[in-house]
């Protein structure tokens, strides 16, 4: 019998160079500048979270800090139907120049407005410019990746955004202790770093690589009668409702449970590691599935670990419903854009982004107001079962759509562009 040599080091090596490439190999320079550029921008995205702070160090009430941030609420309504234009009608590239150069510059002003009307103005400015980036972003994404890798790729933005929010809160906190208004400047200049990265560095369009729609109005017309983007949408409106609950349902129950708020803390500490951690792993994993599928059964699993908040009582309990939500979290996040961009039109890659966008910024309107009346004014059970009643709905609409998806998918419509006819 031949002695047992086990495996060497050059194979291990071998087998880490081949899991390395399958995470993170044959994606275009450019999608690797957007990945970059998310990163940087998110790492800097830090006024809004302290402008309830700010605003109070500026003798403002707990009121008036509700209202500003309702006003950057009302403005982001607008925000990513406007980039999705902007992509279509310009090119994704000059879009998100733009917009990130729109938003440096508003985030600044609103560090500098003095007296509710005029920062009430500026919160609004702030938010019909802040989201113009996402869906330019995710028609450059589309733009340049191969339909197979779509999924990997919007993983691995995902990805980028999660771990520059972790480390924008921490370098955040160390800041404020400077002063409020160098947290503006920082967000600032991340916006301005991530537009010149784009704008450097993502080759320009050619002059017959990419051409607007015949008229604006013929596109958005298409948009609203594709019933199939509509069900999408709907069906993502439902699993935001569920997840605004993990602000509002969630931090409820932990104190009613007799807990501290250092246990919510740990909920988004939890849910972060997990997703630094499996999302680049899950992503290559994932890929061999029909999206689709992926994608119900992901909403199934984070809105049934949502509703299991009902369940926990104690804190291990609840950072276990945390790891359930987060994986299903983690496969949405994989497919969700890959599925969008299949389906969109070449020269409505922006606009058809930009719907689906738009659909969280409603769920987040709707969700709180919802979330908050059923637990208290009905009874905290009803919500929970409501967040499993639409986590089930939501994964068999997702189902019921898994023929007209693949039928769409595989039509010459979703060919990406060529890199250099942005």
């Amino acid at each position: 019998m031949p002695p047992n040599r086990g495996i060497g080091v050059s194979e291990i090596s071998g087998r880490a160079k081949d899991l390395m490439y399958r995470q993170f190999g044959g994606l275009p320079r450019s999608f690797w500048i957007v990945f970059a550029g998310q990163f940087v921008n998110r790492i800097g995205s830090m006024a809004v979270p302290f402008l309830v702070l700010y605003l109070g160090n500026q003798g403002l009430s707990a009121s008036d800090a509700g209202t500003v941030l309702a006003a950057v609420g009302l403005g982001g309504l607008v925000s990513q139907p406007m980039g999705g234009v902007l992509a279509d009608r310009f090119g994704p590239r000059i879009a998100l120049v733009a917009g990130l150069s729109a938003s440096a510059v508003s985030i600044v002003l609103l560090g500098a407005a003095r007296g509710l009307p005029t920062v009430l103005a500026a919160a609004v400015l702030v938010g019909a410019v802040a989201d113009i980036y996402r869906p330019a972003a995710a028609a450059l994404v589309a733009a340049v990746v191969p339909a197979q890798s779509r999924p990997r790729a919007y993983s691995l933005i995902y990805w980028a955004v999660n771990l520059g929010v972790g480390l924008a809160g921490l370098l955040a906190g160390l800041l404020a202790t400077y002063g409020y208004g160098l947290l503006f400047l920082v967000q600032a200049a991340a916006a301005a770093a991530f537009a010149l990265l784009v704008a450097i560095l993502v080759p320009g369009r050619s002059a017959t690589g990419w051409s607007p729609p015949a008229t604006s109005r013929s596109t958005t017309v298409g948009l609203l009668r594709d019933r199939l983007l509509l069900a999408l949408i709907g069906l993502n409106i439902v699993s935001g409702l569920i997840n605004a609950q993990i602000t509002v349902g969630l931090p409820l129950a932990i104190k009613n449970s007799g807990l501290s708020s250092v246990v919510y803390g740990a909920v988004f500490m939890v849910s972060g590691l997990l997703i630094g951690v499996l999302q680049p792993l899950l992503a290559g994993w994932l890929e061999r599935f029909d999206r689709i599928v992926v994608l119900s059964v992901s909403w199934a699993v984070f809105g049934l670990g949502v509703a299991a908040t009902g369940l926990a009582r104690t804190a291990p309990e609840y950072l276990a419903t945390v790891v359930v939500w987060t994986l299903g979290e983690i496969g949405a996040a994989s497919f969700v854009g890959a599925i969008i961009a299949d389906l969109a039109p070449a020269h409505a890659q922006g606009r058809y982004q930009a719907a689906f966008g738009w659909s969280y910024a409603a769920a987040q309107l709707l969700g709180p107001l919802g979330g908050a009346y059923l637990y208290g004014s009905v009874a905290p059970w009803a919500l929970w079962w409501s967040c499993g009643l639409l986590a089930v709905l939501g994964a068999a609409g997702g189902l019921a759509l898994v023929a007209p998806v693949r039928r769409r998918s595989a039509a010459p419509a979703s060919t990406p562009l060529l890199e250099n006819a942005l």
